[in-house]
């Protein structure tokens, strides 16, 4: 059997906290099975947050004082490790943002927009100030900051898998001017060919496929079973019941057998770049033309 590998109490508030859980616990005596007894909360989630990888909610942190008579600890600071881990994250992406950075697999379907490992700078601050209009600058600037600082997980010795399937209108959308869009479509080619992750394009010509509705993540582990994360509008789920598992995952399956070949989704991409190109350098032709007018 390997050595079990210990968190890094100093790597975050969550590490310290998780560190914590299992110190006390194993103070008492209690293996992870017999701290989960009674929670309505499974094994492998307790495990993660032991592991710094997710964040307890209140009615596990109530229970863990229970059994552990830690006088409320763990309920006092459920909201320091909230605070620590969502700084430009929404609270519903939390687990999510956490878990990823510990997936062996990740597989997003992105019908709407380009998903945030693959985002630029210009288009995630054009996303997150079209869905937060009334957002101070300095917040805007945190949560563009905290996505774009995901990306880092393409860094680590033994990165995450990353697969992601994308509607056409994703690519060919203009969220931004035909400048920014050239720049955001060459960033995913890049990522793509350097990371060796694999994207898919749908093409608008497919009229219907299993996933024609909502955002959704697949995330695999070594040590963990694996969970879908889907999203709406100012809301996310994580699902980790096997059977609607089992159900994502076919779905997903299906909706890549839709989708264009590997190959030919990065030369949509290229396409696309390029057709931005050329209204970029048009629209910098008909400026450079009023200029010289005006000075006629």
């Amino acid at each position: 059997m390997p050595a079990r590998k210990d968190p890094d109490a100093s790597t975050s508030v969550p590490c310290f906290y998780g560190a914590e859980l299992r110190y006390k616990r194993e103070q008492a005596g209690l293996t992870l099975e017999q701290l989960a007894e009674g929670s309505f909360r499974g094994l492998s989630f307790l495990s993660q947050i032991e592991r710094g990888e997710r964040r307890m909610p209140m009615d596990l942190a109530k229970h863990a004082d229970e059994r552990l008579g830690t006088d409320g600890f763990f309920q006092r600071r459920c909201d320091d490790v909230a605070k620590a881990r969502r700084a430009g994250i929404a609270e519903y992406f939390a687990d999510v943002a956490e878990l990823e950075r510990h997936a062996r697999t990740i597989e997003d379907w992105a019908p709407m927009l380009v998903p945030g490992l693959l985002q630029t700078k210009a288009y995630a601050t054009a996303i997150t100030r079209a869905a937060m209009p009334r957002a101070s600058d300095a917040k805007v600037d945190e949560m563009v900051s905290a996505r774009l600082e995901r990306a880092a997980l393409f860094d680590a010795d033994v990165p995450p898998k990353f697969w992601a399937v994308l509607d056409e209108s994703v690519v060919r959308s203009r969220v931004l001017p035909p400048a920014g869009m050239v720049e955001l479509l060459e960033h995913i080619d890049e990522v793509v060919r350097v990371t060796r992750s694999i994207v898919q394009i749908v093409p608008a010509t497919v009229a219907a496929h299993p996933f024609m509705m909502g955002t959704t993540r697949i995330m695999t582990f070594a040590d963990a079973p694996p969970l879908v994360y889907t999203e709406g509008v100012h809301h996310g789920q994580v699902i980790d019941y096997p059977p609607l598992v089992m159900d994502h995952q076919e779905s997903y399956d299906l909706l890549r057998a839709a989708a264009l070949a590997p190959e030919a989704s990065l030369a949509m991409i290229e396409a696309a770049a390029e057709d931005f190109r050329d209204e970029a350098q048009q629209q910098d032709r008909l400026e450079l033309r009023a200029v010289a007018q005006e000075q006629l």
